[in-house]
């Protein structure tokens, strides 16, 4: 199975208005329409550019606030996959369940269906300062083009829960992310490329660049889109088969061949998937069958 991939870096920059969103986002769809991909990947909390919207007092909207555009959000993207005929990874976009805000991925499918991924590690900004909670569970999906799971940025920097999304039958990992420095950014970049390795899964990745001058905690982004592969000869050798340039508004468009995962994980130089020491350390898959023996 070979599908096409599509990782926007999203520009933040002040807006006046919900269309003028609206506008960007169809641009970069339309961008990755016309390279025939299959998916395309927004980064994290991209919809923040909404809160730039000024209150009636002038004033940037508050995280608070961000979850009022939802349904809209929706809308949108719901209508754009199914024009475009392509699975649309919405980024992240900050809702309200039960009165708590949570940092939720979205998949978009071109049948009009709709799919969840709240983030399950929370940065001690995203607490302290946002007061947003935790995702509670882990899913994969399935789709025409093969299984996937959503990890969002700090999800990465996690091992433990990457192997779960293998073990449940995921080949490809989808990272949004939004880092404000460089340590950021590499920490998710370079925790890719382990996860990448570990599993001998694709991670797909991209994060939010420019700035949003009123939106606290928002003003600084430094982001670079990487479709990344596990280090065999099949692959790259650098494990990278697209990258963008830093900082730039830009999107990266790449194959992801999934006999290749299949097959170095049969006979690859190493095989770190199947050689897993669960004689000595815990394994998902293992405890999940013990639990339900």
């Amino acid at each position: 199975m070979k599908l096409r991939v599509s990782a926007v870096q999203y520009h933040l920059h002040t807006i006046r208005s919900f269309d003028e969103f609206a506008r960007q986002v169809e641009h970069y769809v339309k961008t990755a329409e016309e390279f025939s991909s299959d998916f395309i990947l927004f980064p994290e909390f991209f919809t923040t550019q909404l809160m730039s919207i000024e209150n009636e007092f002038g004033e940037a909207l508050t995280i608070e606030q961000l979850p009022n555009f939802t349904e809209q959000y929706r809308s949108l993207f719901m209508t754009l996959a199914i024009k475009a005929k392509m699975h649309i990874i919405a980024g992240t976009h900050v809702i309200n369940k039960g009165g708590k805000l949570y940092n939720v991925a979205h998949m978009f499918y071109p049948d009009g269906r709709v799919v969840e991924q709240a983030k399950l590690h929370i940065t001690p900004t995203e607490v302290d300062e946002w007061n947003m909670k935790a995702g509670d569970g882990l899913q994969v999906f399935e789709t025409e083009k093969g299984t996937l799971a959503m990890l969002t940025c700090y999800d990465i920097e996690f091992p433990e829960i990457v192997r779960m999304a293998k073990a449940k039958g995921a080949d490809v990992i989808f990272c949004p992310s939004c880092t404000d420095d460089r340590h950021g950014f590499h920490r998710v970049r370079y925790t890719s490329h382990a996860r990448a390795i570990e599993n001998q899964v694709y991670v797909v990745t991209t994060g939010t660049v420019g700035s949003l001058q009123t939106v606290d905690f928002m003003r600084g982004n430094f982001g670079q889109a990487a479709v990344i592969t596990p280090n065999d000869v099949p692959f790259p050798p650098k494990g990278i088969l697209a990258e963008g340039e830093i900082n730039q508004d830009m999107i990266v468009t790449a194959d992801l061949d999934l006999e290749l995962l299949y097959q170095v994980r049969k006979h690859g130089s190493v095989t770190t998937w199947r050689d897993r020491r669960t004689d000595l350390y815990p394994d998902w898959e293992n405890t999940k069958t013990e639990t339900l023996v």
